[in-house]
């Protein structure tokens, strides 16, 4: 199973989540919230074969942990990966607008010098405004936007622009998430769980219990579900630039 965006670190029972990651050969994408978790993240995955660390600073934080934008560029070389970063226009949110706009672009700008990275990117009620910086500094990187939920033009524009999608059970429980899902290029797909914000029956999302997705993912593309994994496999493999053999990251 491929989970690429998952904030295990802030599972209770971190360390057993990672062991269980690990027995089940799952591939996930680990990001932070903050640079000053990307320590304590890289200590709870250890030596953990497929999960990879990515060095964030969350939008939601932005206006009590904006500083730490220059420990997000201290860092940035030992990060093959970014994320959560990004902006967030909700309602709650939305006084630190701005100020999330300046860190947003300046992180870009410093993965950009850095040379580039793929970046798990939050655009919950900012869709347009995240695509308009990713479009003013397109060599930052390979934009993956996690769990979008913007309208059918912005859908079209982030494809336009090149970008790729992480999407999960939570998503595709909606109506629309699903008609969203329906107008991504397949071949930039990607799955998540968003776990443990993201709730299933059972409780928090783990990266091995992403079924229901698959299951949609493969109503929506007419395939079987071990087709439809045999894809996101094959997606994970092109967006690393990886040979179709070569299973590592």
């Amino acid at each position: 199973m491929i989970d690429f965006h998952c904030h295990v670190d802030l599972f209770p029972d971190a360390k057993e989540v990672v062991a269980e990651i690990t027995r089940r050969k799952c591939y996930v994408l680990a990001v932070t919230t903050t640079p000053l978790a990307w320590a304590g993240t890289n200590r709870v995955v250890g030596d953990a074969p497929r999960v990879k660390v990515g060095l964030g600073l969350h939008p939601q934080l932005v206006a009590q942990r904006h500083a730490e934008v220059d420990e997000f560029g201290r860092l940035l070389p030992q990060a093959r990966y970014v994320g959560e970063i990004g902006l967030d226009g909700s309602a709650r949110h939305r006084g630190s607008f701005e100020l999330q706009q300046r860190v947003f672009r300046k992180m870009l700008r410093l993965t950009e010098e850095a040379g580039g990275r793929i970046m798990s990117i939050h655009s919950r009620g900012a869709a347009t405004s995240v695509l308009d910086e990713i479009e003013q500094q397109p060599a930052a990187g390979t934009a993956v936007l996690h769990w979008f939920t913007g309208t059918i033009g912005e859908l079209r524009r982030a494809s336009d622009l090149g970008c790729w999608f992480s999407v999960g059970p939570a998503m595709l429980r909606t109506k629309k998430g699903r008609r969203l899902v329906e107008g991504m290029p397949p071949d930039r797909v990607l799955t998540e769980s968003d776990g443990p914000f993201a709730q299933d029956q059972e409780g928090p999302v783990v990266p091995w219990r992403l079924e229901s997705a698959i299951r949609v993912l493969g109503e929506v593309w007419a395939l079987s579900e071990e087709d439809v994994k045999g894809q996101v496999q094959c997606n994970l493999r092109s967006l690393l630039g990886a040979p179709a053999h070569d299973a590592s990251w």
